[in-house]
């Protein structure tokens, strides 16, 4: 029975939420607290404190905690699972409706139109990355895991996920 509240207590706020993670800490503390009592509000204070002091949507972060305390691992996993559960529904539905209206001139133009805006927002991220290597690591180590990164993947081909995995591993032993 404790599986299936903390599968509700996750999932109720991810359908009705709107607007992130931040807009999901009340209807949470709603669930946690004032519905299943599993902690009090100074508790469920310090534990929105604490999420948001590490890295990640604050969520999941909430969901893992939550579950965890109460049904421990399987617990954080129907947590997780519940508060993504929405989103991921709501995906393969609405990719279900697009691909099956794939062929349509509507469909073909909106996704014309979407495109560039993607690329744009896509190259303002690689600025960004770049902008912040270059200050946080210098100009030169920036260039030369461009370069290294761009001939694994483009001469080489290279999976990505290694060229990643050797990212971090460098940057772990060099620039740490």
């Amino acid at each position: 029975m404790i599986y299936w509240q903390i599968f509700l207590a996750f999932f109720i706020p991810g359908i009705i939420g709107y607007g992130g993670g931040p807009a999901l800490i009340p209807l949470v503390e709603h669930e946690v607290v004032d519905r299943y009592g599993w902690m009090g509000a100074q508790q469920f204070s310090e534990m929105i404190a604490l999420s948001n002091a590490l890295p990640g949507p604050i969520a999941t972060k909430m969901a893992g905690f939550v579950g965890y305390m109460q049904g421990g691992v399987i617990g954080a996993v129907i947590a997780l699972f519940a508060t993504v559960a929405p989103t991921l529904i709501l995906m393969i539905l609405l990719l279900n409706i697009i691909m099956r209206h794939k062929d349509s001139p509507k469909v073909k133009r909106m996704s014309n139109y979407v495109r560039p805006t993607i690329a744009a927002l896509m190259g303002l991220l690689t600025y960004d990355f770049f902008a912040d290597s270059f200050r946080s690591i210098g100009s030169w180590v920036t260039i030369a895991i461009a370069i290294v990164s761009y001939l694994l993947l483009e001469k080489w081909k290279v999976n990505p996920a290694y060229v990643i995995a050797l990212a971090l591993i460098f940057g772990a032993l060099f620039l740490g």
